[in-house]
């Protein structure tokens, strides 16, 4: 009975979105506060229905309800209750569940915050935003409902994925989808000032804070995904250019060149009709990877493995969605009217920035969907993969921190190249004296990517700090304006995150080799014993742990580093859990292999510096975006 109950909710909320969006459009067509208060309501008890949906669902996994199709397929008895819980949204049903629940939730917040928006703004809004969760219920009911029963219920269940039994996806998904989802607020903010003719500077305002939440979401839930492939799936890295990983990247790219365009159109009434594309392209690109994942084009440690065929229902959705949105921004793209702006000045660095960001996307989008195409046609298989993307995408991202550096400093509207010089005379100074410091220490394995890298992630640091002091901000600092130091921060995260990706690119030290209890071996100055081999026994896996004892050479570092080879016997998976000394100039990362002979073992060795600055980087870029929505804008005049 309580399955049926989350069915229920789920039709219920289906029913409350009809009802939102048709009393909306009636109160936006007849002017009606009646009307569009009670499409409001409706929307507020759709939300309270997903809600209880998403709550029943995850009971029937704390209970082990076997009863239930998805459950028995996802989670066991001997599974711990916080994996049961997670179970909830490891797989494509419950998942599906998961992304319209934060919908709702993004859409209810937007409807309570927006009491000081136009009446008829939010109306078309929430129109919108009731269009996609209708596509998206319809699509969960009649090809997804996790609440189809199984009858007889098998006596145990089958097990959630061992690669999904980790703290980190516990919460890495909830975070991604809302970063995926909270750009629908975008999206939904452009199409109805498309449908109102709205295109000055207030509409950007109005979206800003909304698409800088999402974004800080997104940044989070990337950066734990990568730490979580880093130390949970045994292979020492912690990007792979997974197409995956490429779907959650690129709305990020272009999301933050939506915020560096809003930022523009805020304050100057500039790049409105570029600002509305990369807000329609934001939501595409987050839709495009819900495709990637959910349609069984992919073979993938991130993707669902799903029937096609719902791949079909959504990839229509996302062209009538999407495509619909081009249609409209093209029927209305001649109304748009943008202030002039000089060349020299930061507007025009902005803009070379969000256009670099899209070029990038538009680069790892072709990478991406290439081998796709050529799969669907016919004409072979092909790979595309780390070679390409890092032979084209990062010598694109080298003007893009160039800009990045100078854009604070310059002035909005016009500026003087010779002034500007001079603002950035200090910040130059401290990149070199900083770079030489660094490379000093790598100078006898030096390489031009690695200069290049470095000297630039420097440059990046160094200019955001020289906002703080110059003139024209010390008051705004001193007032703790949210929009400067919170773009500081962003771009010092930033440039720590590059200058982690740079340094264990090319310094990063590897060995792989065979070893057996009591073996030696060196790298670089640390001297690594295989010191013990022990049996371990979990909650629902069994396994062997291998202890290493690691010194240096001057013995002033001295740690025991555990690594582990478990065994999931329902699932009958292997896992690896990789052992880190984790520090914040470097990692020693161990990862037990498999067993070779009677008592020798594969092992892993790394060195890894500076590793910890990318996810450190990420976190202060998360912080920055979510600081920087407390900015108050004020438009500068033309």
């Amino acid at each position: 009975m309580i399955p049926e109950l989350g069915a229920f909710f789920l039709i219920l909320s289906l029913s409350l979105v009809l009802i939102q969006i048709s009393s909306l459009l009636i109160g936006v067509q007849s002017d009606s506060t009646i009307w569009i208060t009670l499409g409001k309501r409706a929307l507020y008890i759709h939300a309270l229905a997903i809600i209880a949906s998403f709550v029943i669902l995850s009971y029937c996994f704390a209970s082990n309800d076997f009863t239930v199709k998805y459950v028995a397929m996802n989670s066991n008895t001997l599974l711990p209750l916080q994996y049961r819980l997670s179970a909830v949204w490891g797989a494509h049903e419950g998942s599906l569940l998961l992304w319209i629940m934060i919908l709702s939730i993004w859409i209810v917040a937007f409807a309570f915050f927006s009491s000081s928006l136009p009446r008829k703004f939010v109306a078309w809004t929430l129109i919108f935003a009731g269009i996609i969760s209708l596509g998206f219920l319809l699509f969960c009911l009649f090809t997804s409902n996790p609440f189809i029963r199984q009858i007889p219920p098998p006596s145990n269940g089958a097990d959630l994925n061992p690669l999904l039994q980790d703290f980190g996806l516990i919460i890495h998904p909830p975070m991604l989808y809302m970063g995926y989802v909270g750009f629908a607020i975008s999206f939904c903010c452009a199409l109805a000032s498309l449908m109102l003719n709205e295109y000055t500077n207030q509409w950007a305002v109005w979206a800003r804070k909304w698409t800088l939440l999402a974004w800080a979401f997104l940044t989070i839930g990337i950066a734990l995904g990568s730490w979580w492939a880093y130390y949970e799936l045994g292979w020492g890295g912690w990007w792979f250019w997974d197409p995956v990983e490429n779907a959650s990247l690129m709305p990020w790219l272009v999301g933050t060149a939506l915020i560096h365009s809003l930022n523009a159109t805020a304050k100057r009434g500039v790049f409105a009709g570029w600002s509305l594309l990369l807000a329609i392209s934001a939501f595409g690109l987050s839709l495009l990877g819900t495709f990637l994942v959910r349609s069984g084009v992919l073979t993938s440690v991130h993707a669902f493995a799903t029937d096609p065929a719902r791949g079909i229902f959504i990839l229509l959705f996302i062209v009538i969605v999407v495509g619909g949105a081009f249609l409209i921004y093209g029927l209305k793209a001649s109304q748009i009217d943008d202030e002039g702006y000089k060349f020299a000045s930061r507007e025009s660095y902005l803009l070379l920035n969000s256009v670099v960001l899209s070029v990038v996307t538009a680069t790892i989008l072709l990478g991406t969907l290439y081998p796709l195409a050529m799969d669907a046609l016919n004409l072979g298989k092909i790979s595309v993969g780390p070679p390409y993307f890092n032979a084209v995408v990062i010598p694109i991202m080298a003007p893009l921190m160039i800009f990045l550096g100078i854009a604070p400093l310059a002035k909005w509207r016009h500026d003087n190249w010779i002034f500007t010089l001079k603002k950035l005379k200090l910040p130059l100074l401290g990149t070199i004296l900083f770079s030489i410091a660094v490379l000093l220490m790598l100078v006898e394995n030096l390489t031009i990517m690695a200069v290049i890298g470095t000297v630039l992630s420097f440059w990046v640091i160094a200019t955001s700090l020289a906002t703080l002091i110059s003139k024209e901000n010390r008051i705004s600092v001193k007032r703790l304006d949210g929009a400067i130091i919170g773009r500081t921060i962003a771009h010092i995260g930033f440039g720590l995150c590059v200058i982690g990706i740079t340094l264990v690119s090319y310094y990063e030290n590897t060995s792989h080799l065979k070893m057996e209890v009591g073996d030696k071996t060196q790298l670089d100055e640390y001297s690594f014993k295989f010191a013990s081999l022990d049996n371990v026994k979990g909650p629902n896996y069994e396994g062997v742990k291998a202890t290493f004892e690691v010194t240096n050479n001057k013995e002033t570092y001295q740690v025991s580093i555990p690594a582990e080879k478990r065994f999931y016997n329902t699932r009958g998976m292997t896992m690896t859990e990789a052992g880190i000394d984790a520090g914040l100039l470097k990692d020693i990362y161990i990862s037990l292999g498999e067993k070779i002979g009677a008592e020798s073992w594969s092992v892993r060795l790394n060195i890894k510096p500076f590793v910890r600055f990318i996810w450190l980087g990420a976190i202060l870029m998360a912080a920055g975006g979510l600081i920087a929505m407390s900015i108050t804008s004020k438009r500068v005049k033309p």
